[in-house]
């Protein structure tokens, strides 16, 4: 259920946009009970992938870890990309433009 919350939070977030100013080029998705993945870009030069999957299943470990990346172009033509990891450390982005601790 857990990963079923943030892979839809992640989508939602990838295509946030106005949907008439921006015609999706490719969207592959492969949801199981215990494992998912997904990828999409849009015209407007968006575009999103991440993959997650269960660990420890059925003990009370049980986590998901979740990597993945997304892209856009900014306010000033740039096209900014972060690629993250989120698991049982939290939420660990990177991208060039991010500062780093």
């Amino acid at each position: 259920m857990k990963f079923i919350i943030v892979f839809v939070a992640l989508f939602a977030l990838a295509l946030a946009s106005d949907p008439r100013d921006a015609e999706t080029l490719r969207y592959d998705s492969n949801v199981e009970p215990e494992q998912y993945q997904y990828a999409v870009e849009t015209s407007d030069g968006k575009s999103a992938q991440e993959e997650g999957h269960l660990e420890d299943v059925g003990t009370d470990d049980e986590a998901i870890s979740v990597k993945g990346s997304y892209s856009y172009i900014g306010d000033d033509g740039q096209t900014y990309t972060v690629n993250y990891v989120a698991d049982r450390n939290g939420f660990q982005p990177q991208g060039a433009h991010l500062p780093v601790a």
